[in-house]
């Protein structure tokens, strides 16, 4: 299956050559080591700065490419190819979550103190809005912010955290008013220091990606740490869901491609009943629909890119996407571990972990779930 060319120009075709030379070469090789050790090196993100990776759709003022979000598009289809969730979790956090809010609200000050060692891969970020009692349910956050002289004292807790180990500053979602709710939240940027603290969380899948409940215990953060206007955390959150979940499922395109082709590669090559399993009609139907599914997921994903980029407010479209992508990749999976039979259940199969893997994209950045409530409303129904 050749990819789809719209919306990429020849740049963006020869940054996915790039790109993906250089995953193949300095992350791939590494997954299954890191999967073991459940983290992979802070040195991954230097070197993927070195390849102006970090700040593909940042400005240059800022050690960015000056390119735009159809160049994120293409790093995040092709950091599938690193064969572990976790790792391109990790990275994405940083460079899809975490520092676009200081790009778009930050003050100068910030975007100097933060984006720019972030692009440089000197800094990594997390973004914090989760909390054990406030998932989907943005505005029921309790994370308080109180106001004394000079800044805020920060009392909370943060869950299910990307990079919530290793980030250097949080972008933290509080409540900076007693009752909280839209025009109750705010946004710090909250750096690892004092009141501080990490647990890690081990999860089914995702294994290489650090994942974090954070305390924040009398955290003072200075006024110069408020990240947009006070009270208005809420227009903050909404600005960015759209690329957040876009690019899921640019994700998602991603890693069932390489899916698939690895799949139809064990199936030529493995053989029962005295010829290839793809000779088997039950196998080549099955690989038929797989590559159906890969096709459309690519088709619905690339015209809600299309129209992010063309600076419509696609909603409908991303949320489909959305939608579409993240569990259409995890049956996806699934089925490609069926093919495998016996050997797919086992650690030493890619297909093991991918199966894992795939099984958080109907629950993060907003569940099917929610997905569907969100269709409803625009659906009129």
């Amino acid at each position: 299956m050749s990819p789809l060319t719209p919306p990429f120009s020849d740049e963006h075709e020869e940054l996915r050559r790039s790109a993906r030379g250089f995953i193949e070469r300095e992350l791939t090789p590494h997954a299954q080591q890191w999967e073991e050790d459940r983290w992979f090196p802070d040195e991954v993100f230097p070197k993927l700065a070195a390849q102006g990776l970090l700040g593909l759709k940042y400005p240059e003022l800022y050690g960015g490419q000056g390119g735009d979000y159809l160049h994120e598009a293409v790093l995040v289809e092709e950091l599938a190819r690193t064969g572990s969730g976790g790792t391109a979790a990790g990275i994405g956090a940083h460079i899809n979550i975490a520092t676009p809010p200081i790009w778009k609200f930050g003050t100068e000050d910030q975007k100097q103190r933060y984006l720019v060692p972030a692009i440089a891969g000197e800094k990594i970020g997390a973004l914090g809005i989760t909390e054990p009692g406030a998932g989907s349910d943005v505005a029921a956050i309790t994370t308080r912010a109180e106001r004394v002289d000079g800044g805020w004292v920060v009392n909370g807790e943060k869950t299910y955290i990307t990079n919530g180990v290793r980030a250097h500053f949080i972008v933290t979602a509080v409540k900076t008013t007693p009752e909280g709710g839209h025009h109750g939240i705010s946004f710090l940027i909250v750096e690892r220091g004092e009141g501080v603290s990490s647990s890690a969380l081990h999860k089914l899948g995702w294994h290489a990606s650090d994942t974090a409940t954070i305390a924040f215990e009398d955290v003072f953060v200075g006024e110069e740490n408020l990240l947009g206007e006070l009270n208005e955390g809420f227009k903050l959150i909404m600005a960015n869901f759209q690329w957040e979940r876009l690019a899921m499922a640019l994700g998602a395109v991603g890693a069932m491609q390489i899916a698939w082709e690895r799949t139809a590669e064990f199936a030529r090559e493995r053989s029962a009943f005295g010829k290839p399993l793809s000779g088997h009609q039950a196998i080549r139907h099955k690989l038929a629909d797989l590559a159906t599914s890969v096709y459309t997921c690519r088709c619905v994903t690339y015209d809600a890119l299309r129209r992010f980029v063309a600076g419509e407010d696609p909603l409908k479209e991303v949320t489909m996407a959305k939608l579409l992508t993240q569990r259409a990749s995890f049956e996806l999976m699934d089925a490609c571990l069926q093919i495998h039979g016996g050997a797919g259940y086992m650690r030493e199969y890619w297909v093991e972990r991918a199966a894992r893997d795939a099984r958080l994209g109907p629950i993060g950045g907003g569940s099917d779930e929610i997905m569907r409530e969100i269709l409803g409303r625009i659906l009129s129904l």
